[in-house]
């Protein structure tokens, strides 16, 4: 069973991700591409009884500077390379480097500034799905005999400007009679020469079609609302088809509402695999691994990956550096569909949990990203969370109309084109009718948050009350709008203070007496506080054990008892951690006391009952076991599938041999 409410770091599996290791992607946020890549043609066939690839490839590229000699592109390692050549058929010299998963192409001679040229690989591999990612721990190709895919991620083909350089293809794929080729663009298909089908795809636009999948059967067709979605589901996942094609509908049109037209009205999601990321966009197709497919849509996993289509799709960051337009409102539409489907509560309660991530990341401002591995747990934090956080704030300052306003501008303006956040911000401030550098200095070329500290004094008048203050934090070059309560014996009083430097003075007027005065009472700028302190450390602990670091999760647990004696949360995870070192005692006197501390969140509870059973079945001690599990029973909180989970102890003891992280 999976973590109860576990880190998951937007569209991906980053669980399995190591913090030191390094990728050619990590790098190539910040290099600078000597070529550009106007487009691909791809030949390829595919072959699922001895899961290999074969591909002859033609690249066109500009050079972009005077003088280029050479060309480097990354390349899966598991694909061998027999010949590259020129326009002409001349063979050109390579060299490969299996670190970053990257080839060098040298010229004969310096090829001329701004004339397009063009390179030919043939190359040819097996890509089973067990072989090394390029991208540590995430599989993202795998050629099997019932299904195959090839994702972008997985360097199927030579890629220069990874995430950046948009490009246009034209693909023809070759696979067994029996089998579908599904992928971007306008397609067709026809037999081969040899029993087979070649499939082709045109994708004329500069974007990312660089994403195929292989498929048997026959798809699930769902409309609803006027959108019809081909959902591409194997096995016990088919089952759900539907009920996913309903809700892609319905989010299609909600977003649509808040975007603009969506590039596809009408899209295609393929089941991938385990091991692969839990979901992930290519131009008009979704992927989703089975863990993302139940019988409960992942509202999360699916916004994210249409939001994408505009967001990735339709604009995209010119570089790595820019990430956060594209990862943070991809994460910021999960919590606007939160909004939409569950209610405003709903919606405050995600960003807490987003704010809380961003702030793991101290010391990288966000357009900075390009320095952060590709998929790691900070790149999700800096990118994704932060820049969601970014993206409610920014809503919050501009206000709904000017704010949406221009969200829908800047993809008209720019679509299918490379973005800057430059352009993002002359979106924003066009609409706002005023400059907004200060909040983009703050917040995506600045690191630090706020820590806000409240005085005031309450002064009887003529007409009321009146509440003067002022409103302290340590950030010098701080500058932003943020929102008072006042509560008082009559209506609550708001206002709007801009705070800018480190103190910032106040003054209100009210008819009834104060009460009490809340700064930022919903909670929308992203901000240290005791309780959020609280918060950090345990995320940063939970993101440590993730990757098995024990040590270093017990010292960011520490810390949050050292604020907080009566974390239950924080009792909670020193004891799993405990559990999984097989310190059973320990981690018994942890689970009690999440017990006895503040209870918060409610789920803790059943969980740390269930816990304690497991340690008393562990230990030989049967009644007490089942005693935890009845106290378990008695809360009745399922979550995370909890009573579930007791059931089955119940009628069974349990042993280390299933013993599983929860």
């Amino acid at each position: 069973m999976k973590k109860v409410f576990s880190v998951v770091w937007g569209v991906a599996l980053a669980a399995t991700m190591s913090f030191a290791q390094q990728s050619s992607t990590q790098q190539s946020g910040t290099q600078t591409n000597h070529i550009d890549v106007d487009g691909y043609t791809i030949d390829a066939q595919i072959n699922p009884a001895t899961q290999t690839l074969n591909a002859h490839v033609a690249v066109r590229f500009v050079p972009l500077d005077d003088q280029v000699s050479s060309a480097t592109f990354e390349l899966n390692n598991n694909l061998n390379i027999s010949q590259i050549t020129d326009s002409k058929g001349a063979s050109l010299n390579s060299a490969r480097t299996q670190s970053d998963n990257t080839v060098r192409v040298t010229f004969p001679g310096a090829l001329p500034k701004g004339q397009m040229a063009e390179i030919k690989f043939v190359y040819d591999g097996r890509l089973s799905g067990d072989e090394e990612s390029p991208i540590y721990g995430i599989k993202f190709a795998a050629i099997q005999n019932d299904y195959s895919f090839l994702l972008y991620p997985s360097r199927w083909f030579p890629i220069s400007g990874y995430t950046g350089d948009r490009f246009t293809s034209k693909m023809n794929v070759t696979v067994p009679e029996g089998y579908t080729v599904v992928g971007s663009g306008a397609n067709g298909s026809k037999p081969d020469t040899v029993g087979g089908t070649i499939f082709a795809f045109d994708f004329a636009k500069p974007s990312f079609p660089g994403d195929l999948a292989v498929v048997k059967g026959q798809p699930v067709k769902s409309s609803s609302g006027g959108v019809t979605t081909t959902l591409w589901f194997r096995g016990p996942q088919a089952e759900n088809a539907n009920l996913y094609g309903e809700t892609t509908a319905q989010m299609l049109d909600h977003f649509s509402s808040l975007f603009g037209l969506a590039p596809y009205a009408n899209l295609t999601i393929v089941e991938t695999a385990d091991g692969a990321p839990n979901g992930y966009s290519a131009p008009g197709l979704i992927f989703l691994a089975p863990r993302a497919i139940a019988k409960e849509v992942n509202a999360n996993v699916l916004a994210n990956q249409i939001a994408r289509q505009w967001w990735e799709i339709d604009v995209s960051p010119v570089n790595r550096n820019h990430i956060w337009l594209e990862n943070g409102m991809a994460l910021y539409s999960e919590a606007l569909w939160t909004e939409h489907d569950k209610g405003a509560s709903a919606m405050e309660q995600r960003m807490h949990d987003t704010a809380v991530t961003a702030l793991t990341v101290d010391d990288v401002p966000m357009i900075q990203t390009g320095r952060l591995e590709d998929y790691s747990p900070e790149y999700w934090a800096l990118s994704a969370s932060k820049g969601a956080a970014v993206m409610g704030m920014l809503r919050s300052t501009m206000g709904d109309e000017k704010f949406f306003a221009a969200l829908k501008a800047f993809l008209t303006q720019n679509a299918w084109k490379p973005v800057t956040t430059a352009d993002f911000r002359a979106a924003c401030e066009a609409a706002m009718g005023e400059e907004l550098r200060y909040f983009f200095i703050q917040w995506v070329e600045n690191s630090n948050a706020p820590e806000f500290k409240l005085e005031y004094t309450i002064f009887r008048t003529q007409k009321g009350f009146r509440v003067q203050g002022k409103i302290s934090q340590d950030l010098d070059t701080f500058r932003m709008p943020v929102d008072l309560k006042i509560e008082t014996e009559g209506n609550p009083e708001e206002k709007r203070v801009e705070v800018m430097g480190t103190s910032s003075e106040f003054s209100v007027e009210t008819f009834g007496k104060p009460k009490s005065v809340t700064i930022d009472p919903g909670n929308k700028v992203l901000r240290m506080s005791p309780q959020m302190r609280v918060d950090v450390a345990i995320r940063k602990g939970e993101q440590f054990v993730q990757i098995s670091e024990f040590a270093e999760a017990l010292k960011e647990y520490q810390r949050a008892l050292d604020t907080q004696k009566t974390s239950s949360m924080a009792h909670y995870r020193v004891g799993e951690v405990f559990f999984l070192q097989h310190n059973y005692q320990s981690a018994a006197n942890e689970f009690r006391e999440a017990l006895n501390g503040d209870n918060n969140p409610k789920w803790i509870e059943v969980w740390a009952h269930i816990y304690l059973g497991k340690v008393f079945d562990i230990t030989g001690q049967r009644e007490r076991a089942v005693n935890e599990y009845t106290q378990a029973q008695r809360t009745r909180d399922n979550t995370q599938g909890a009573q579930d989970e007791i059931q089955k102890f119940l009628k069974q003891p349990y042993s280390e041999k299933s013993k599983e992280l929860v």
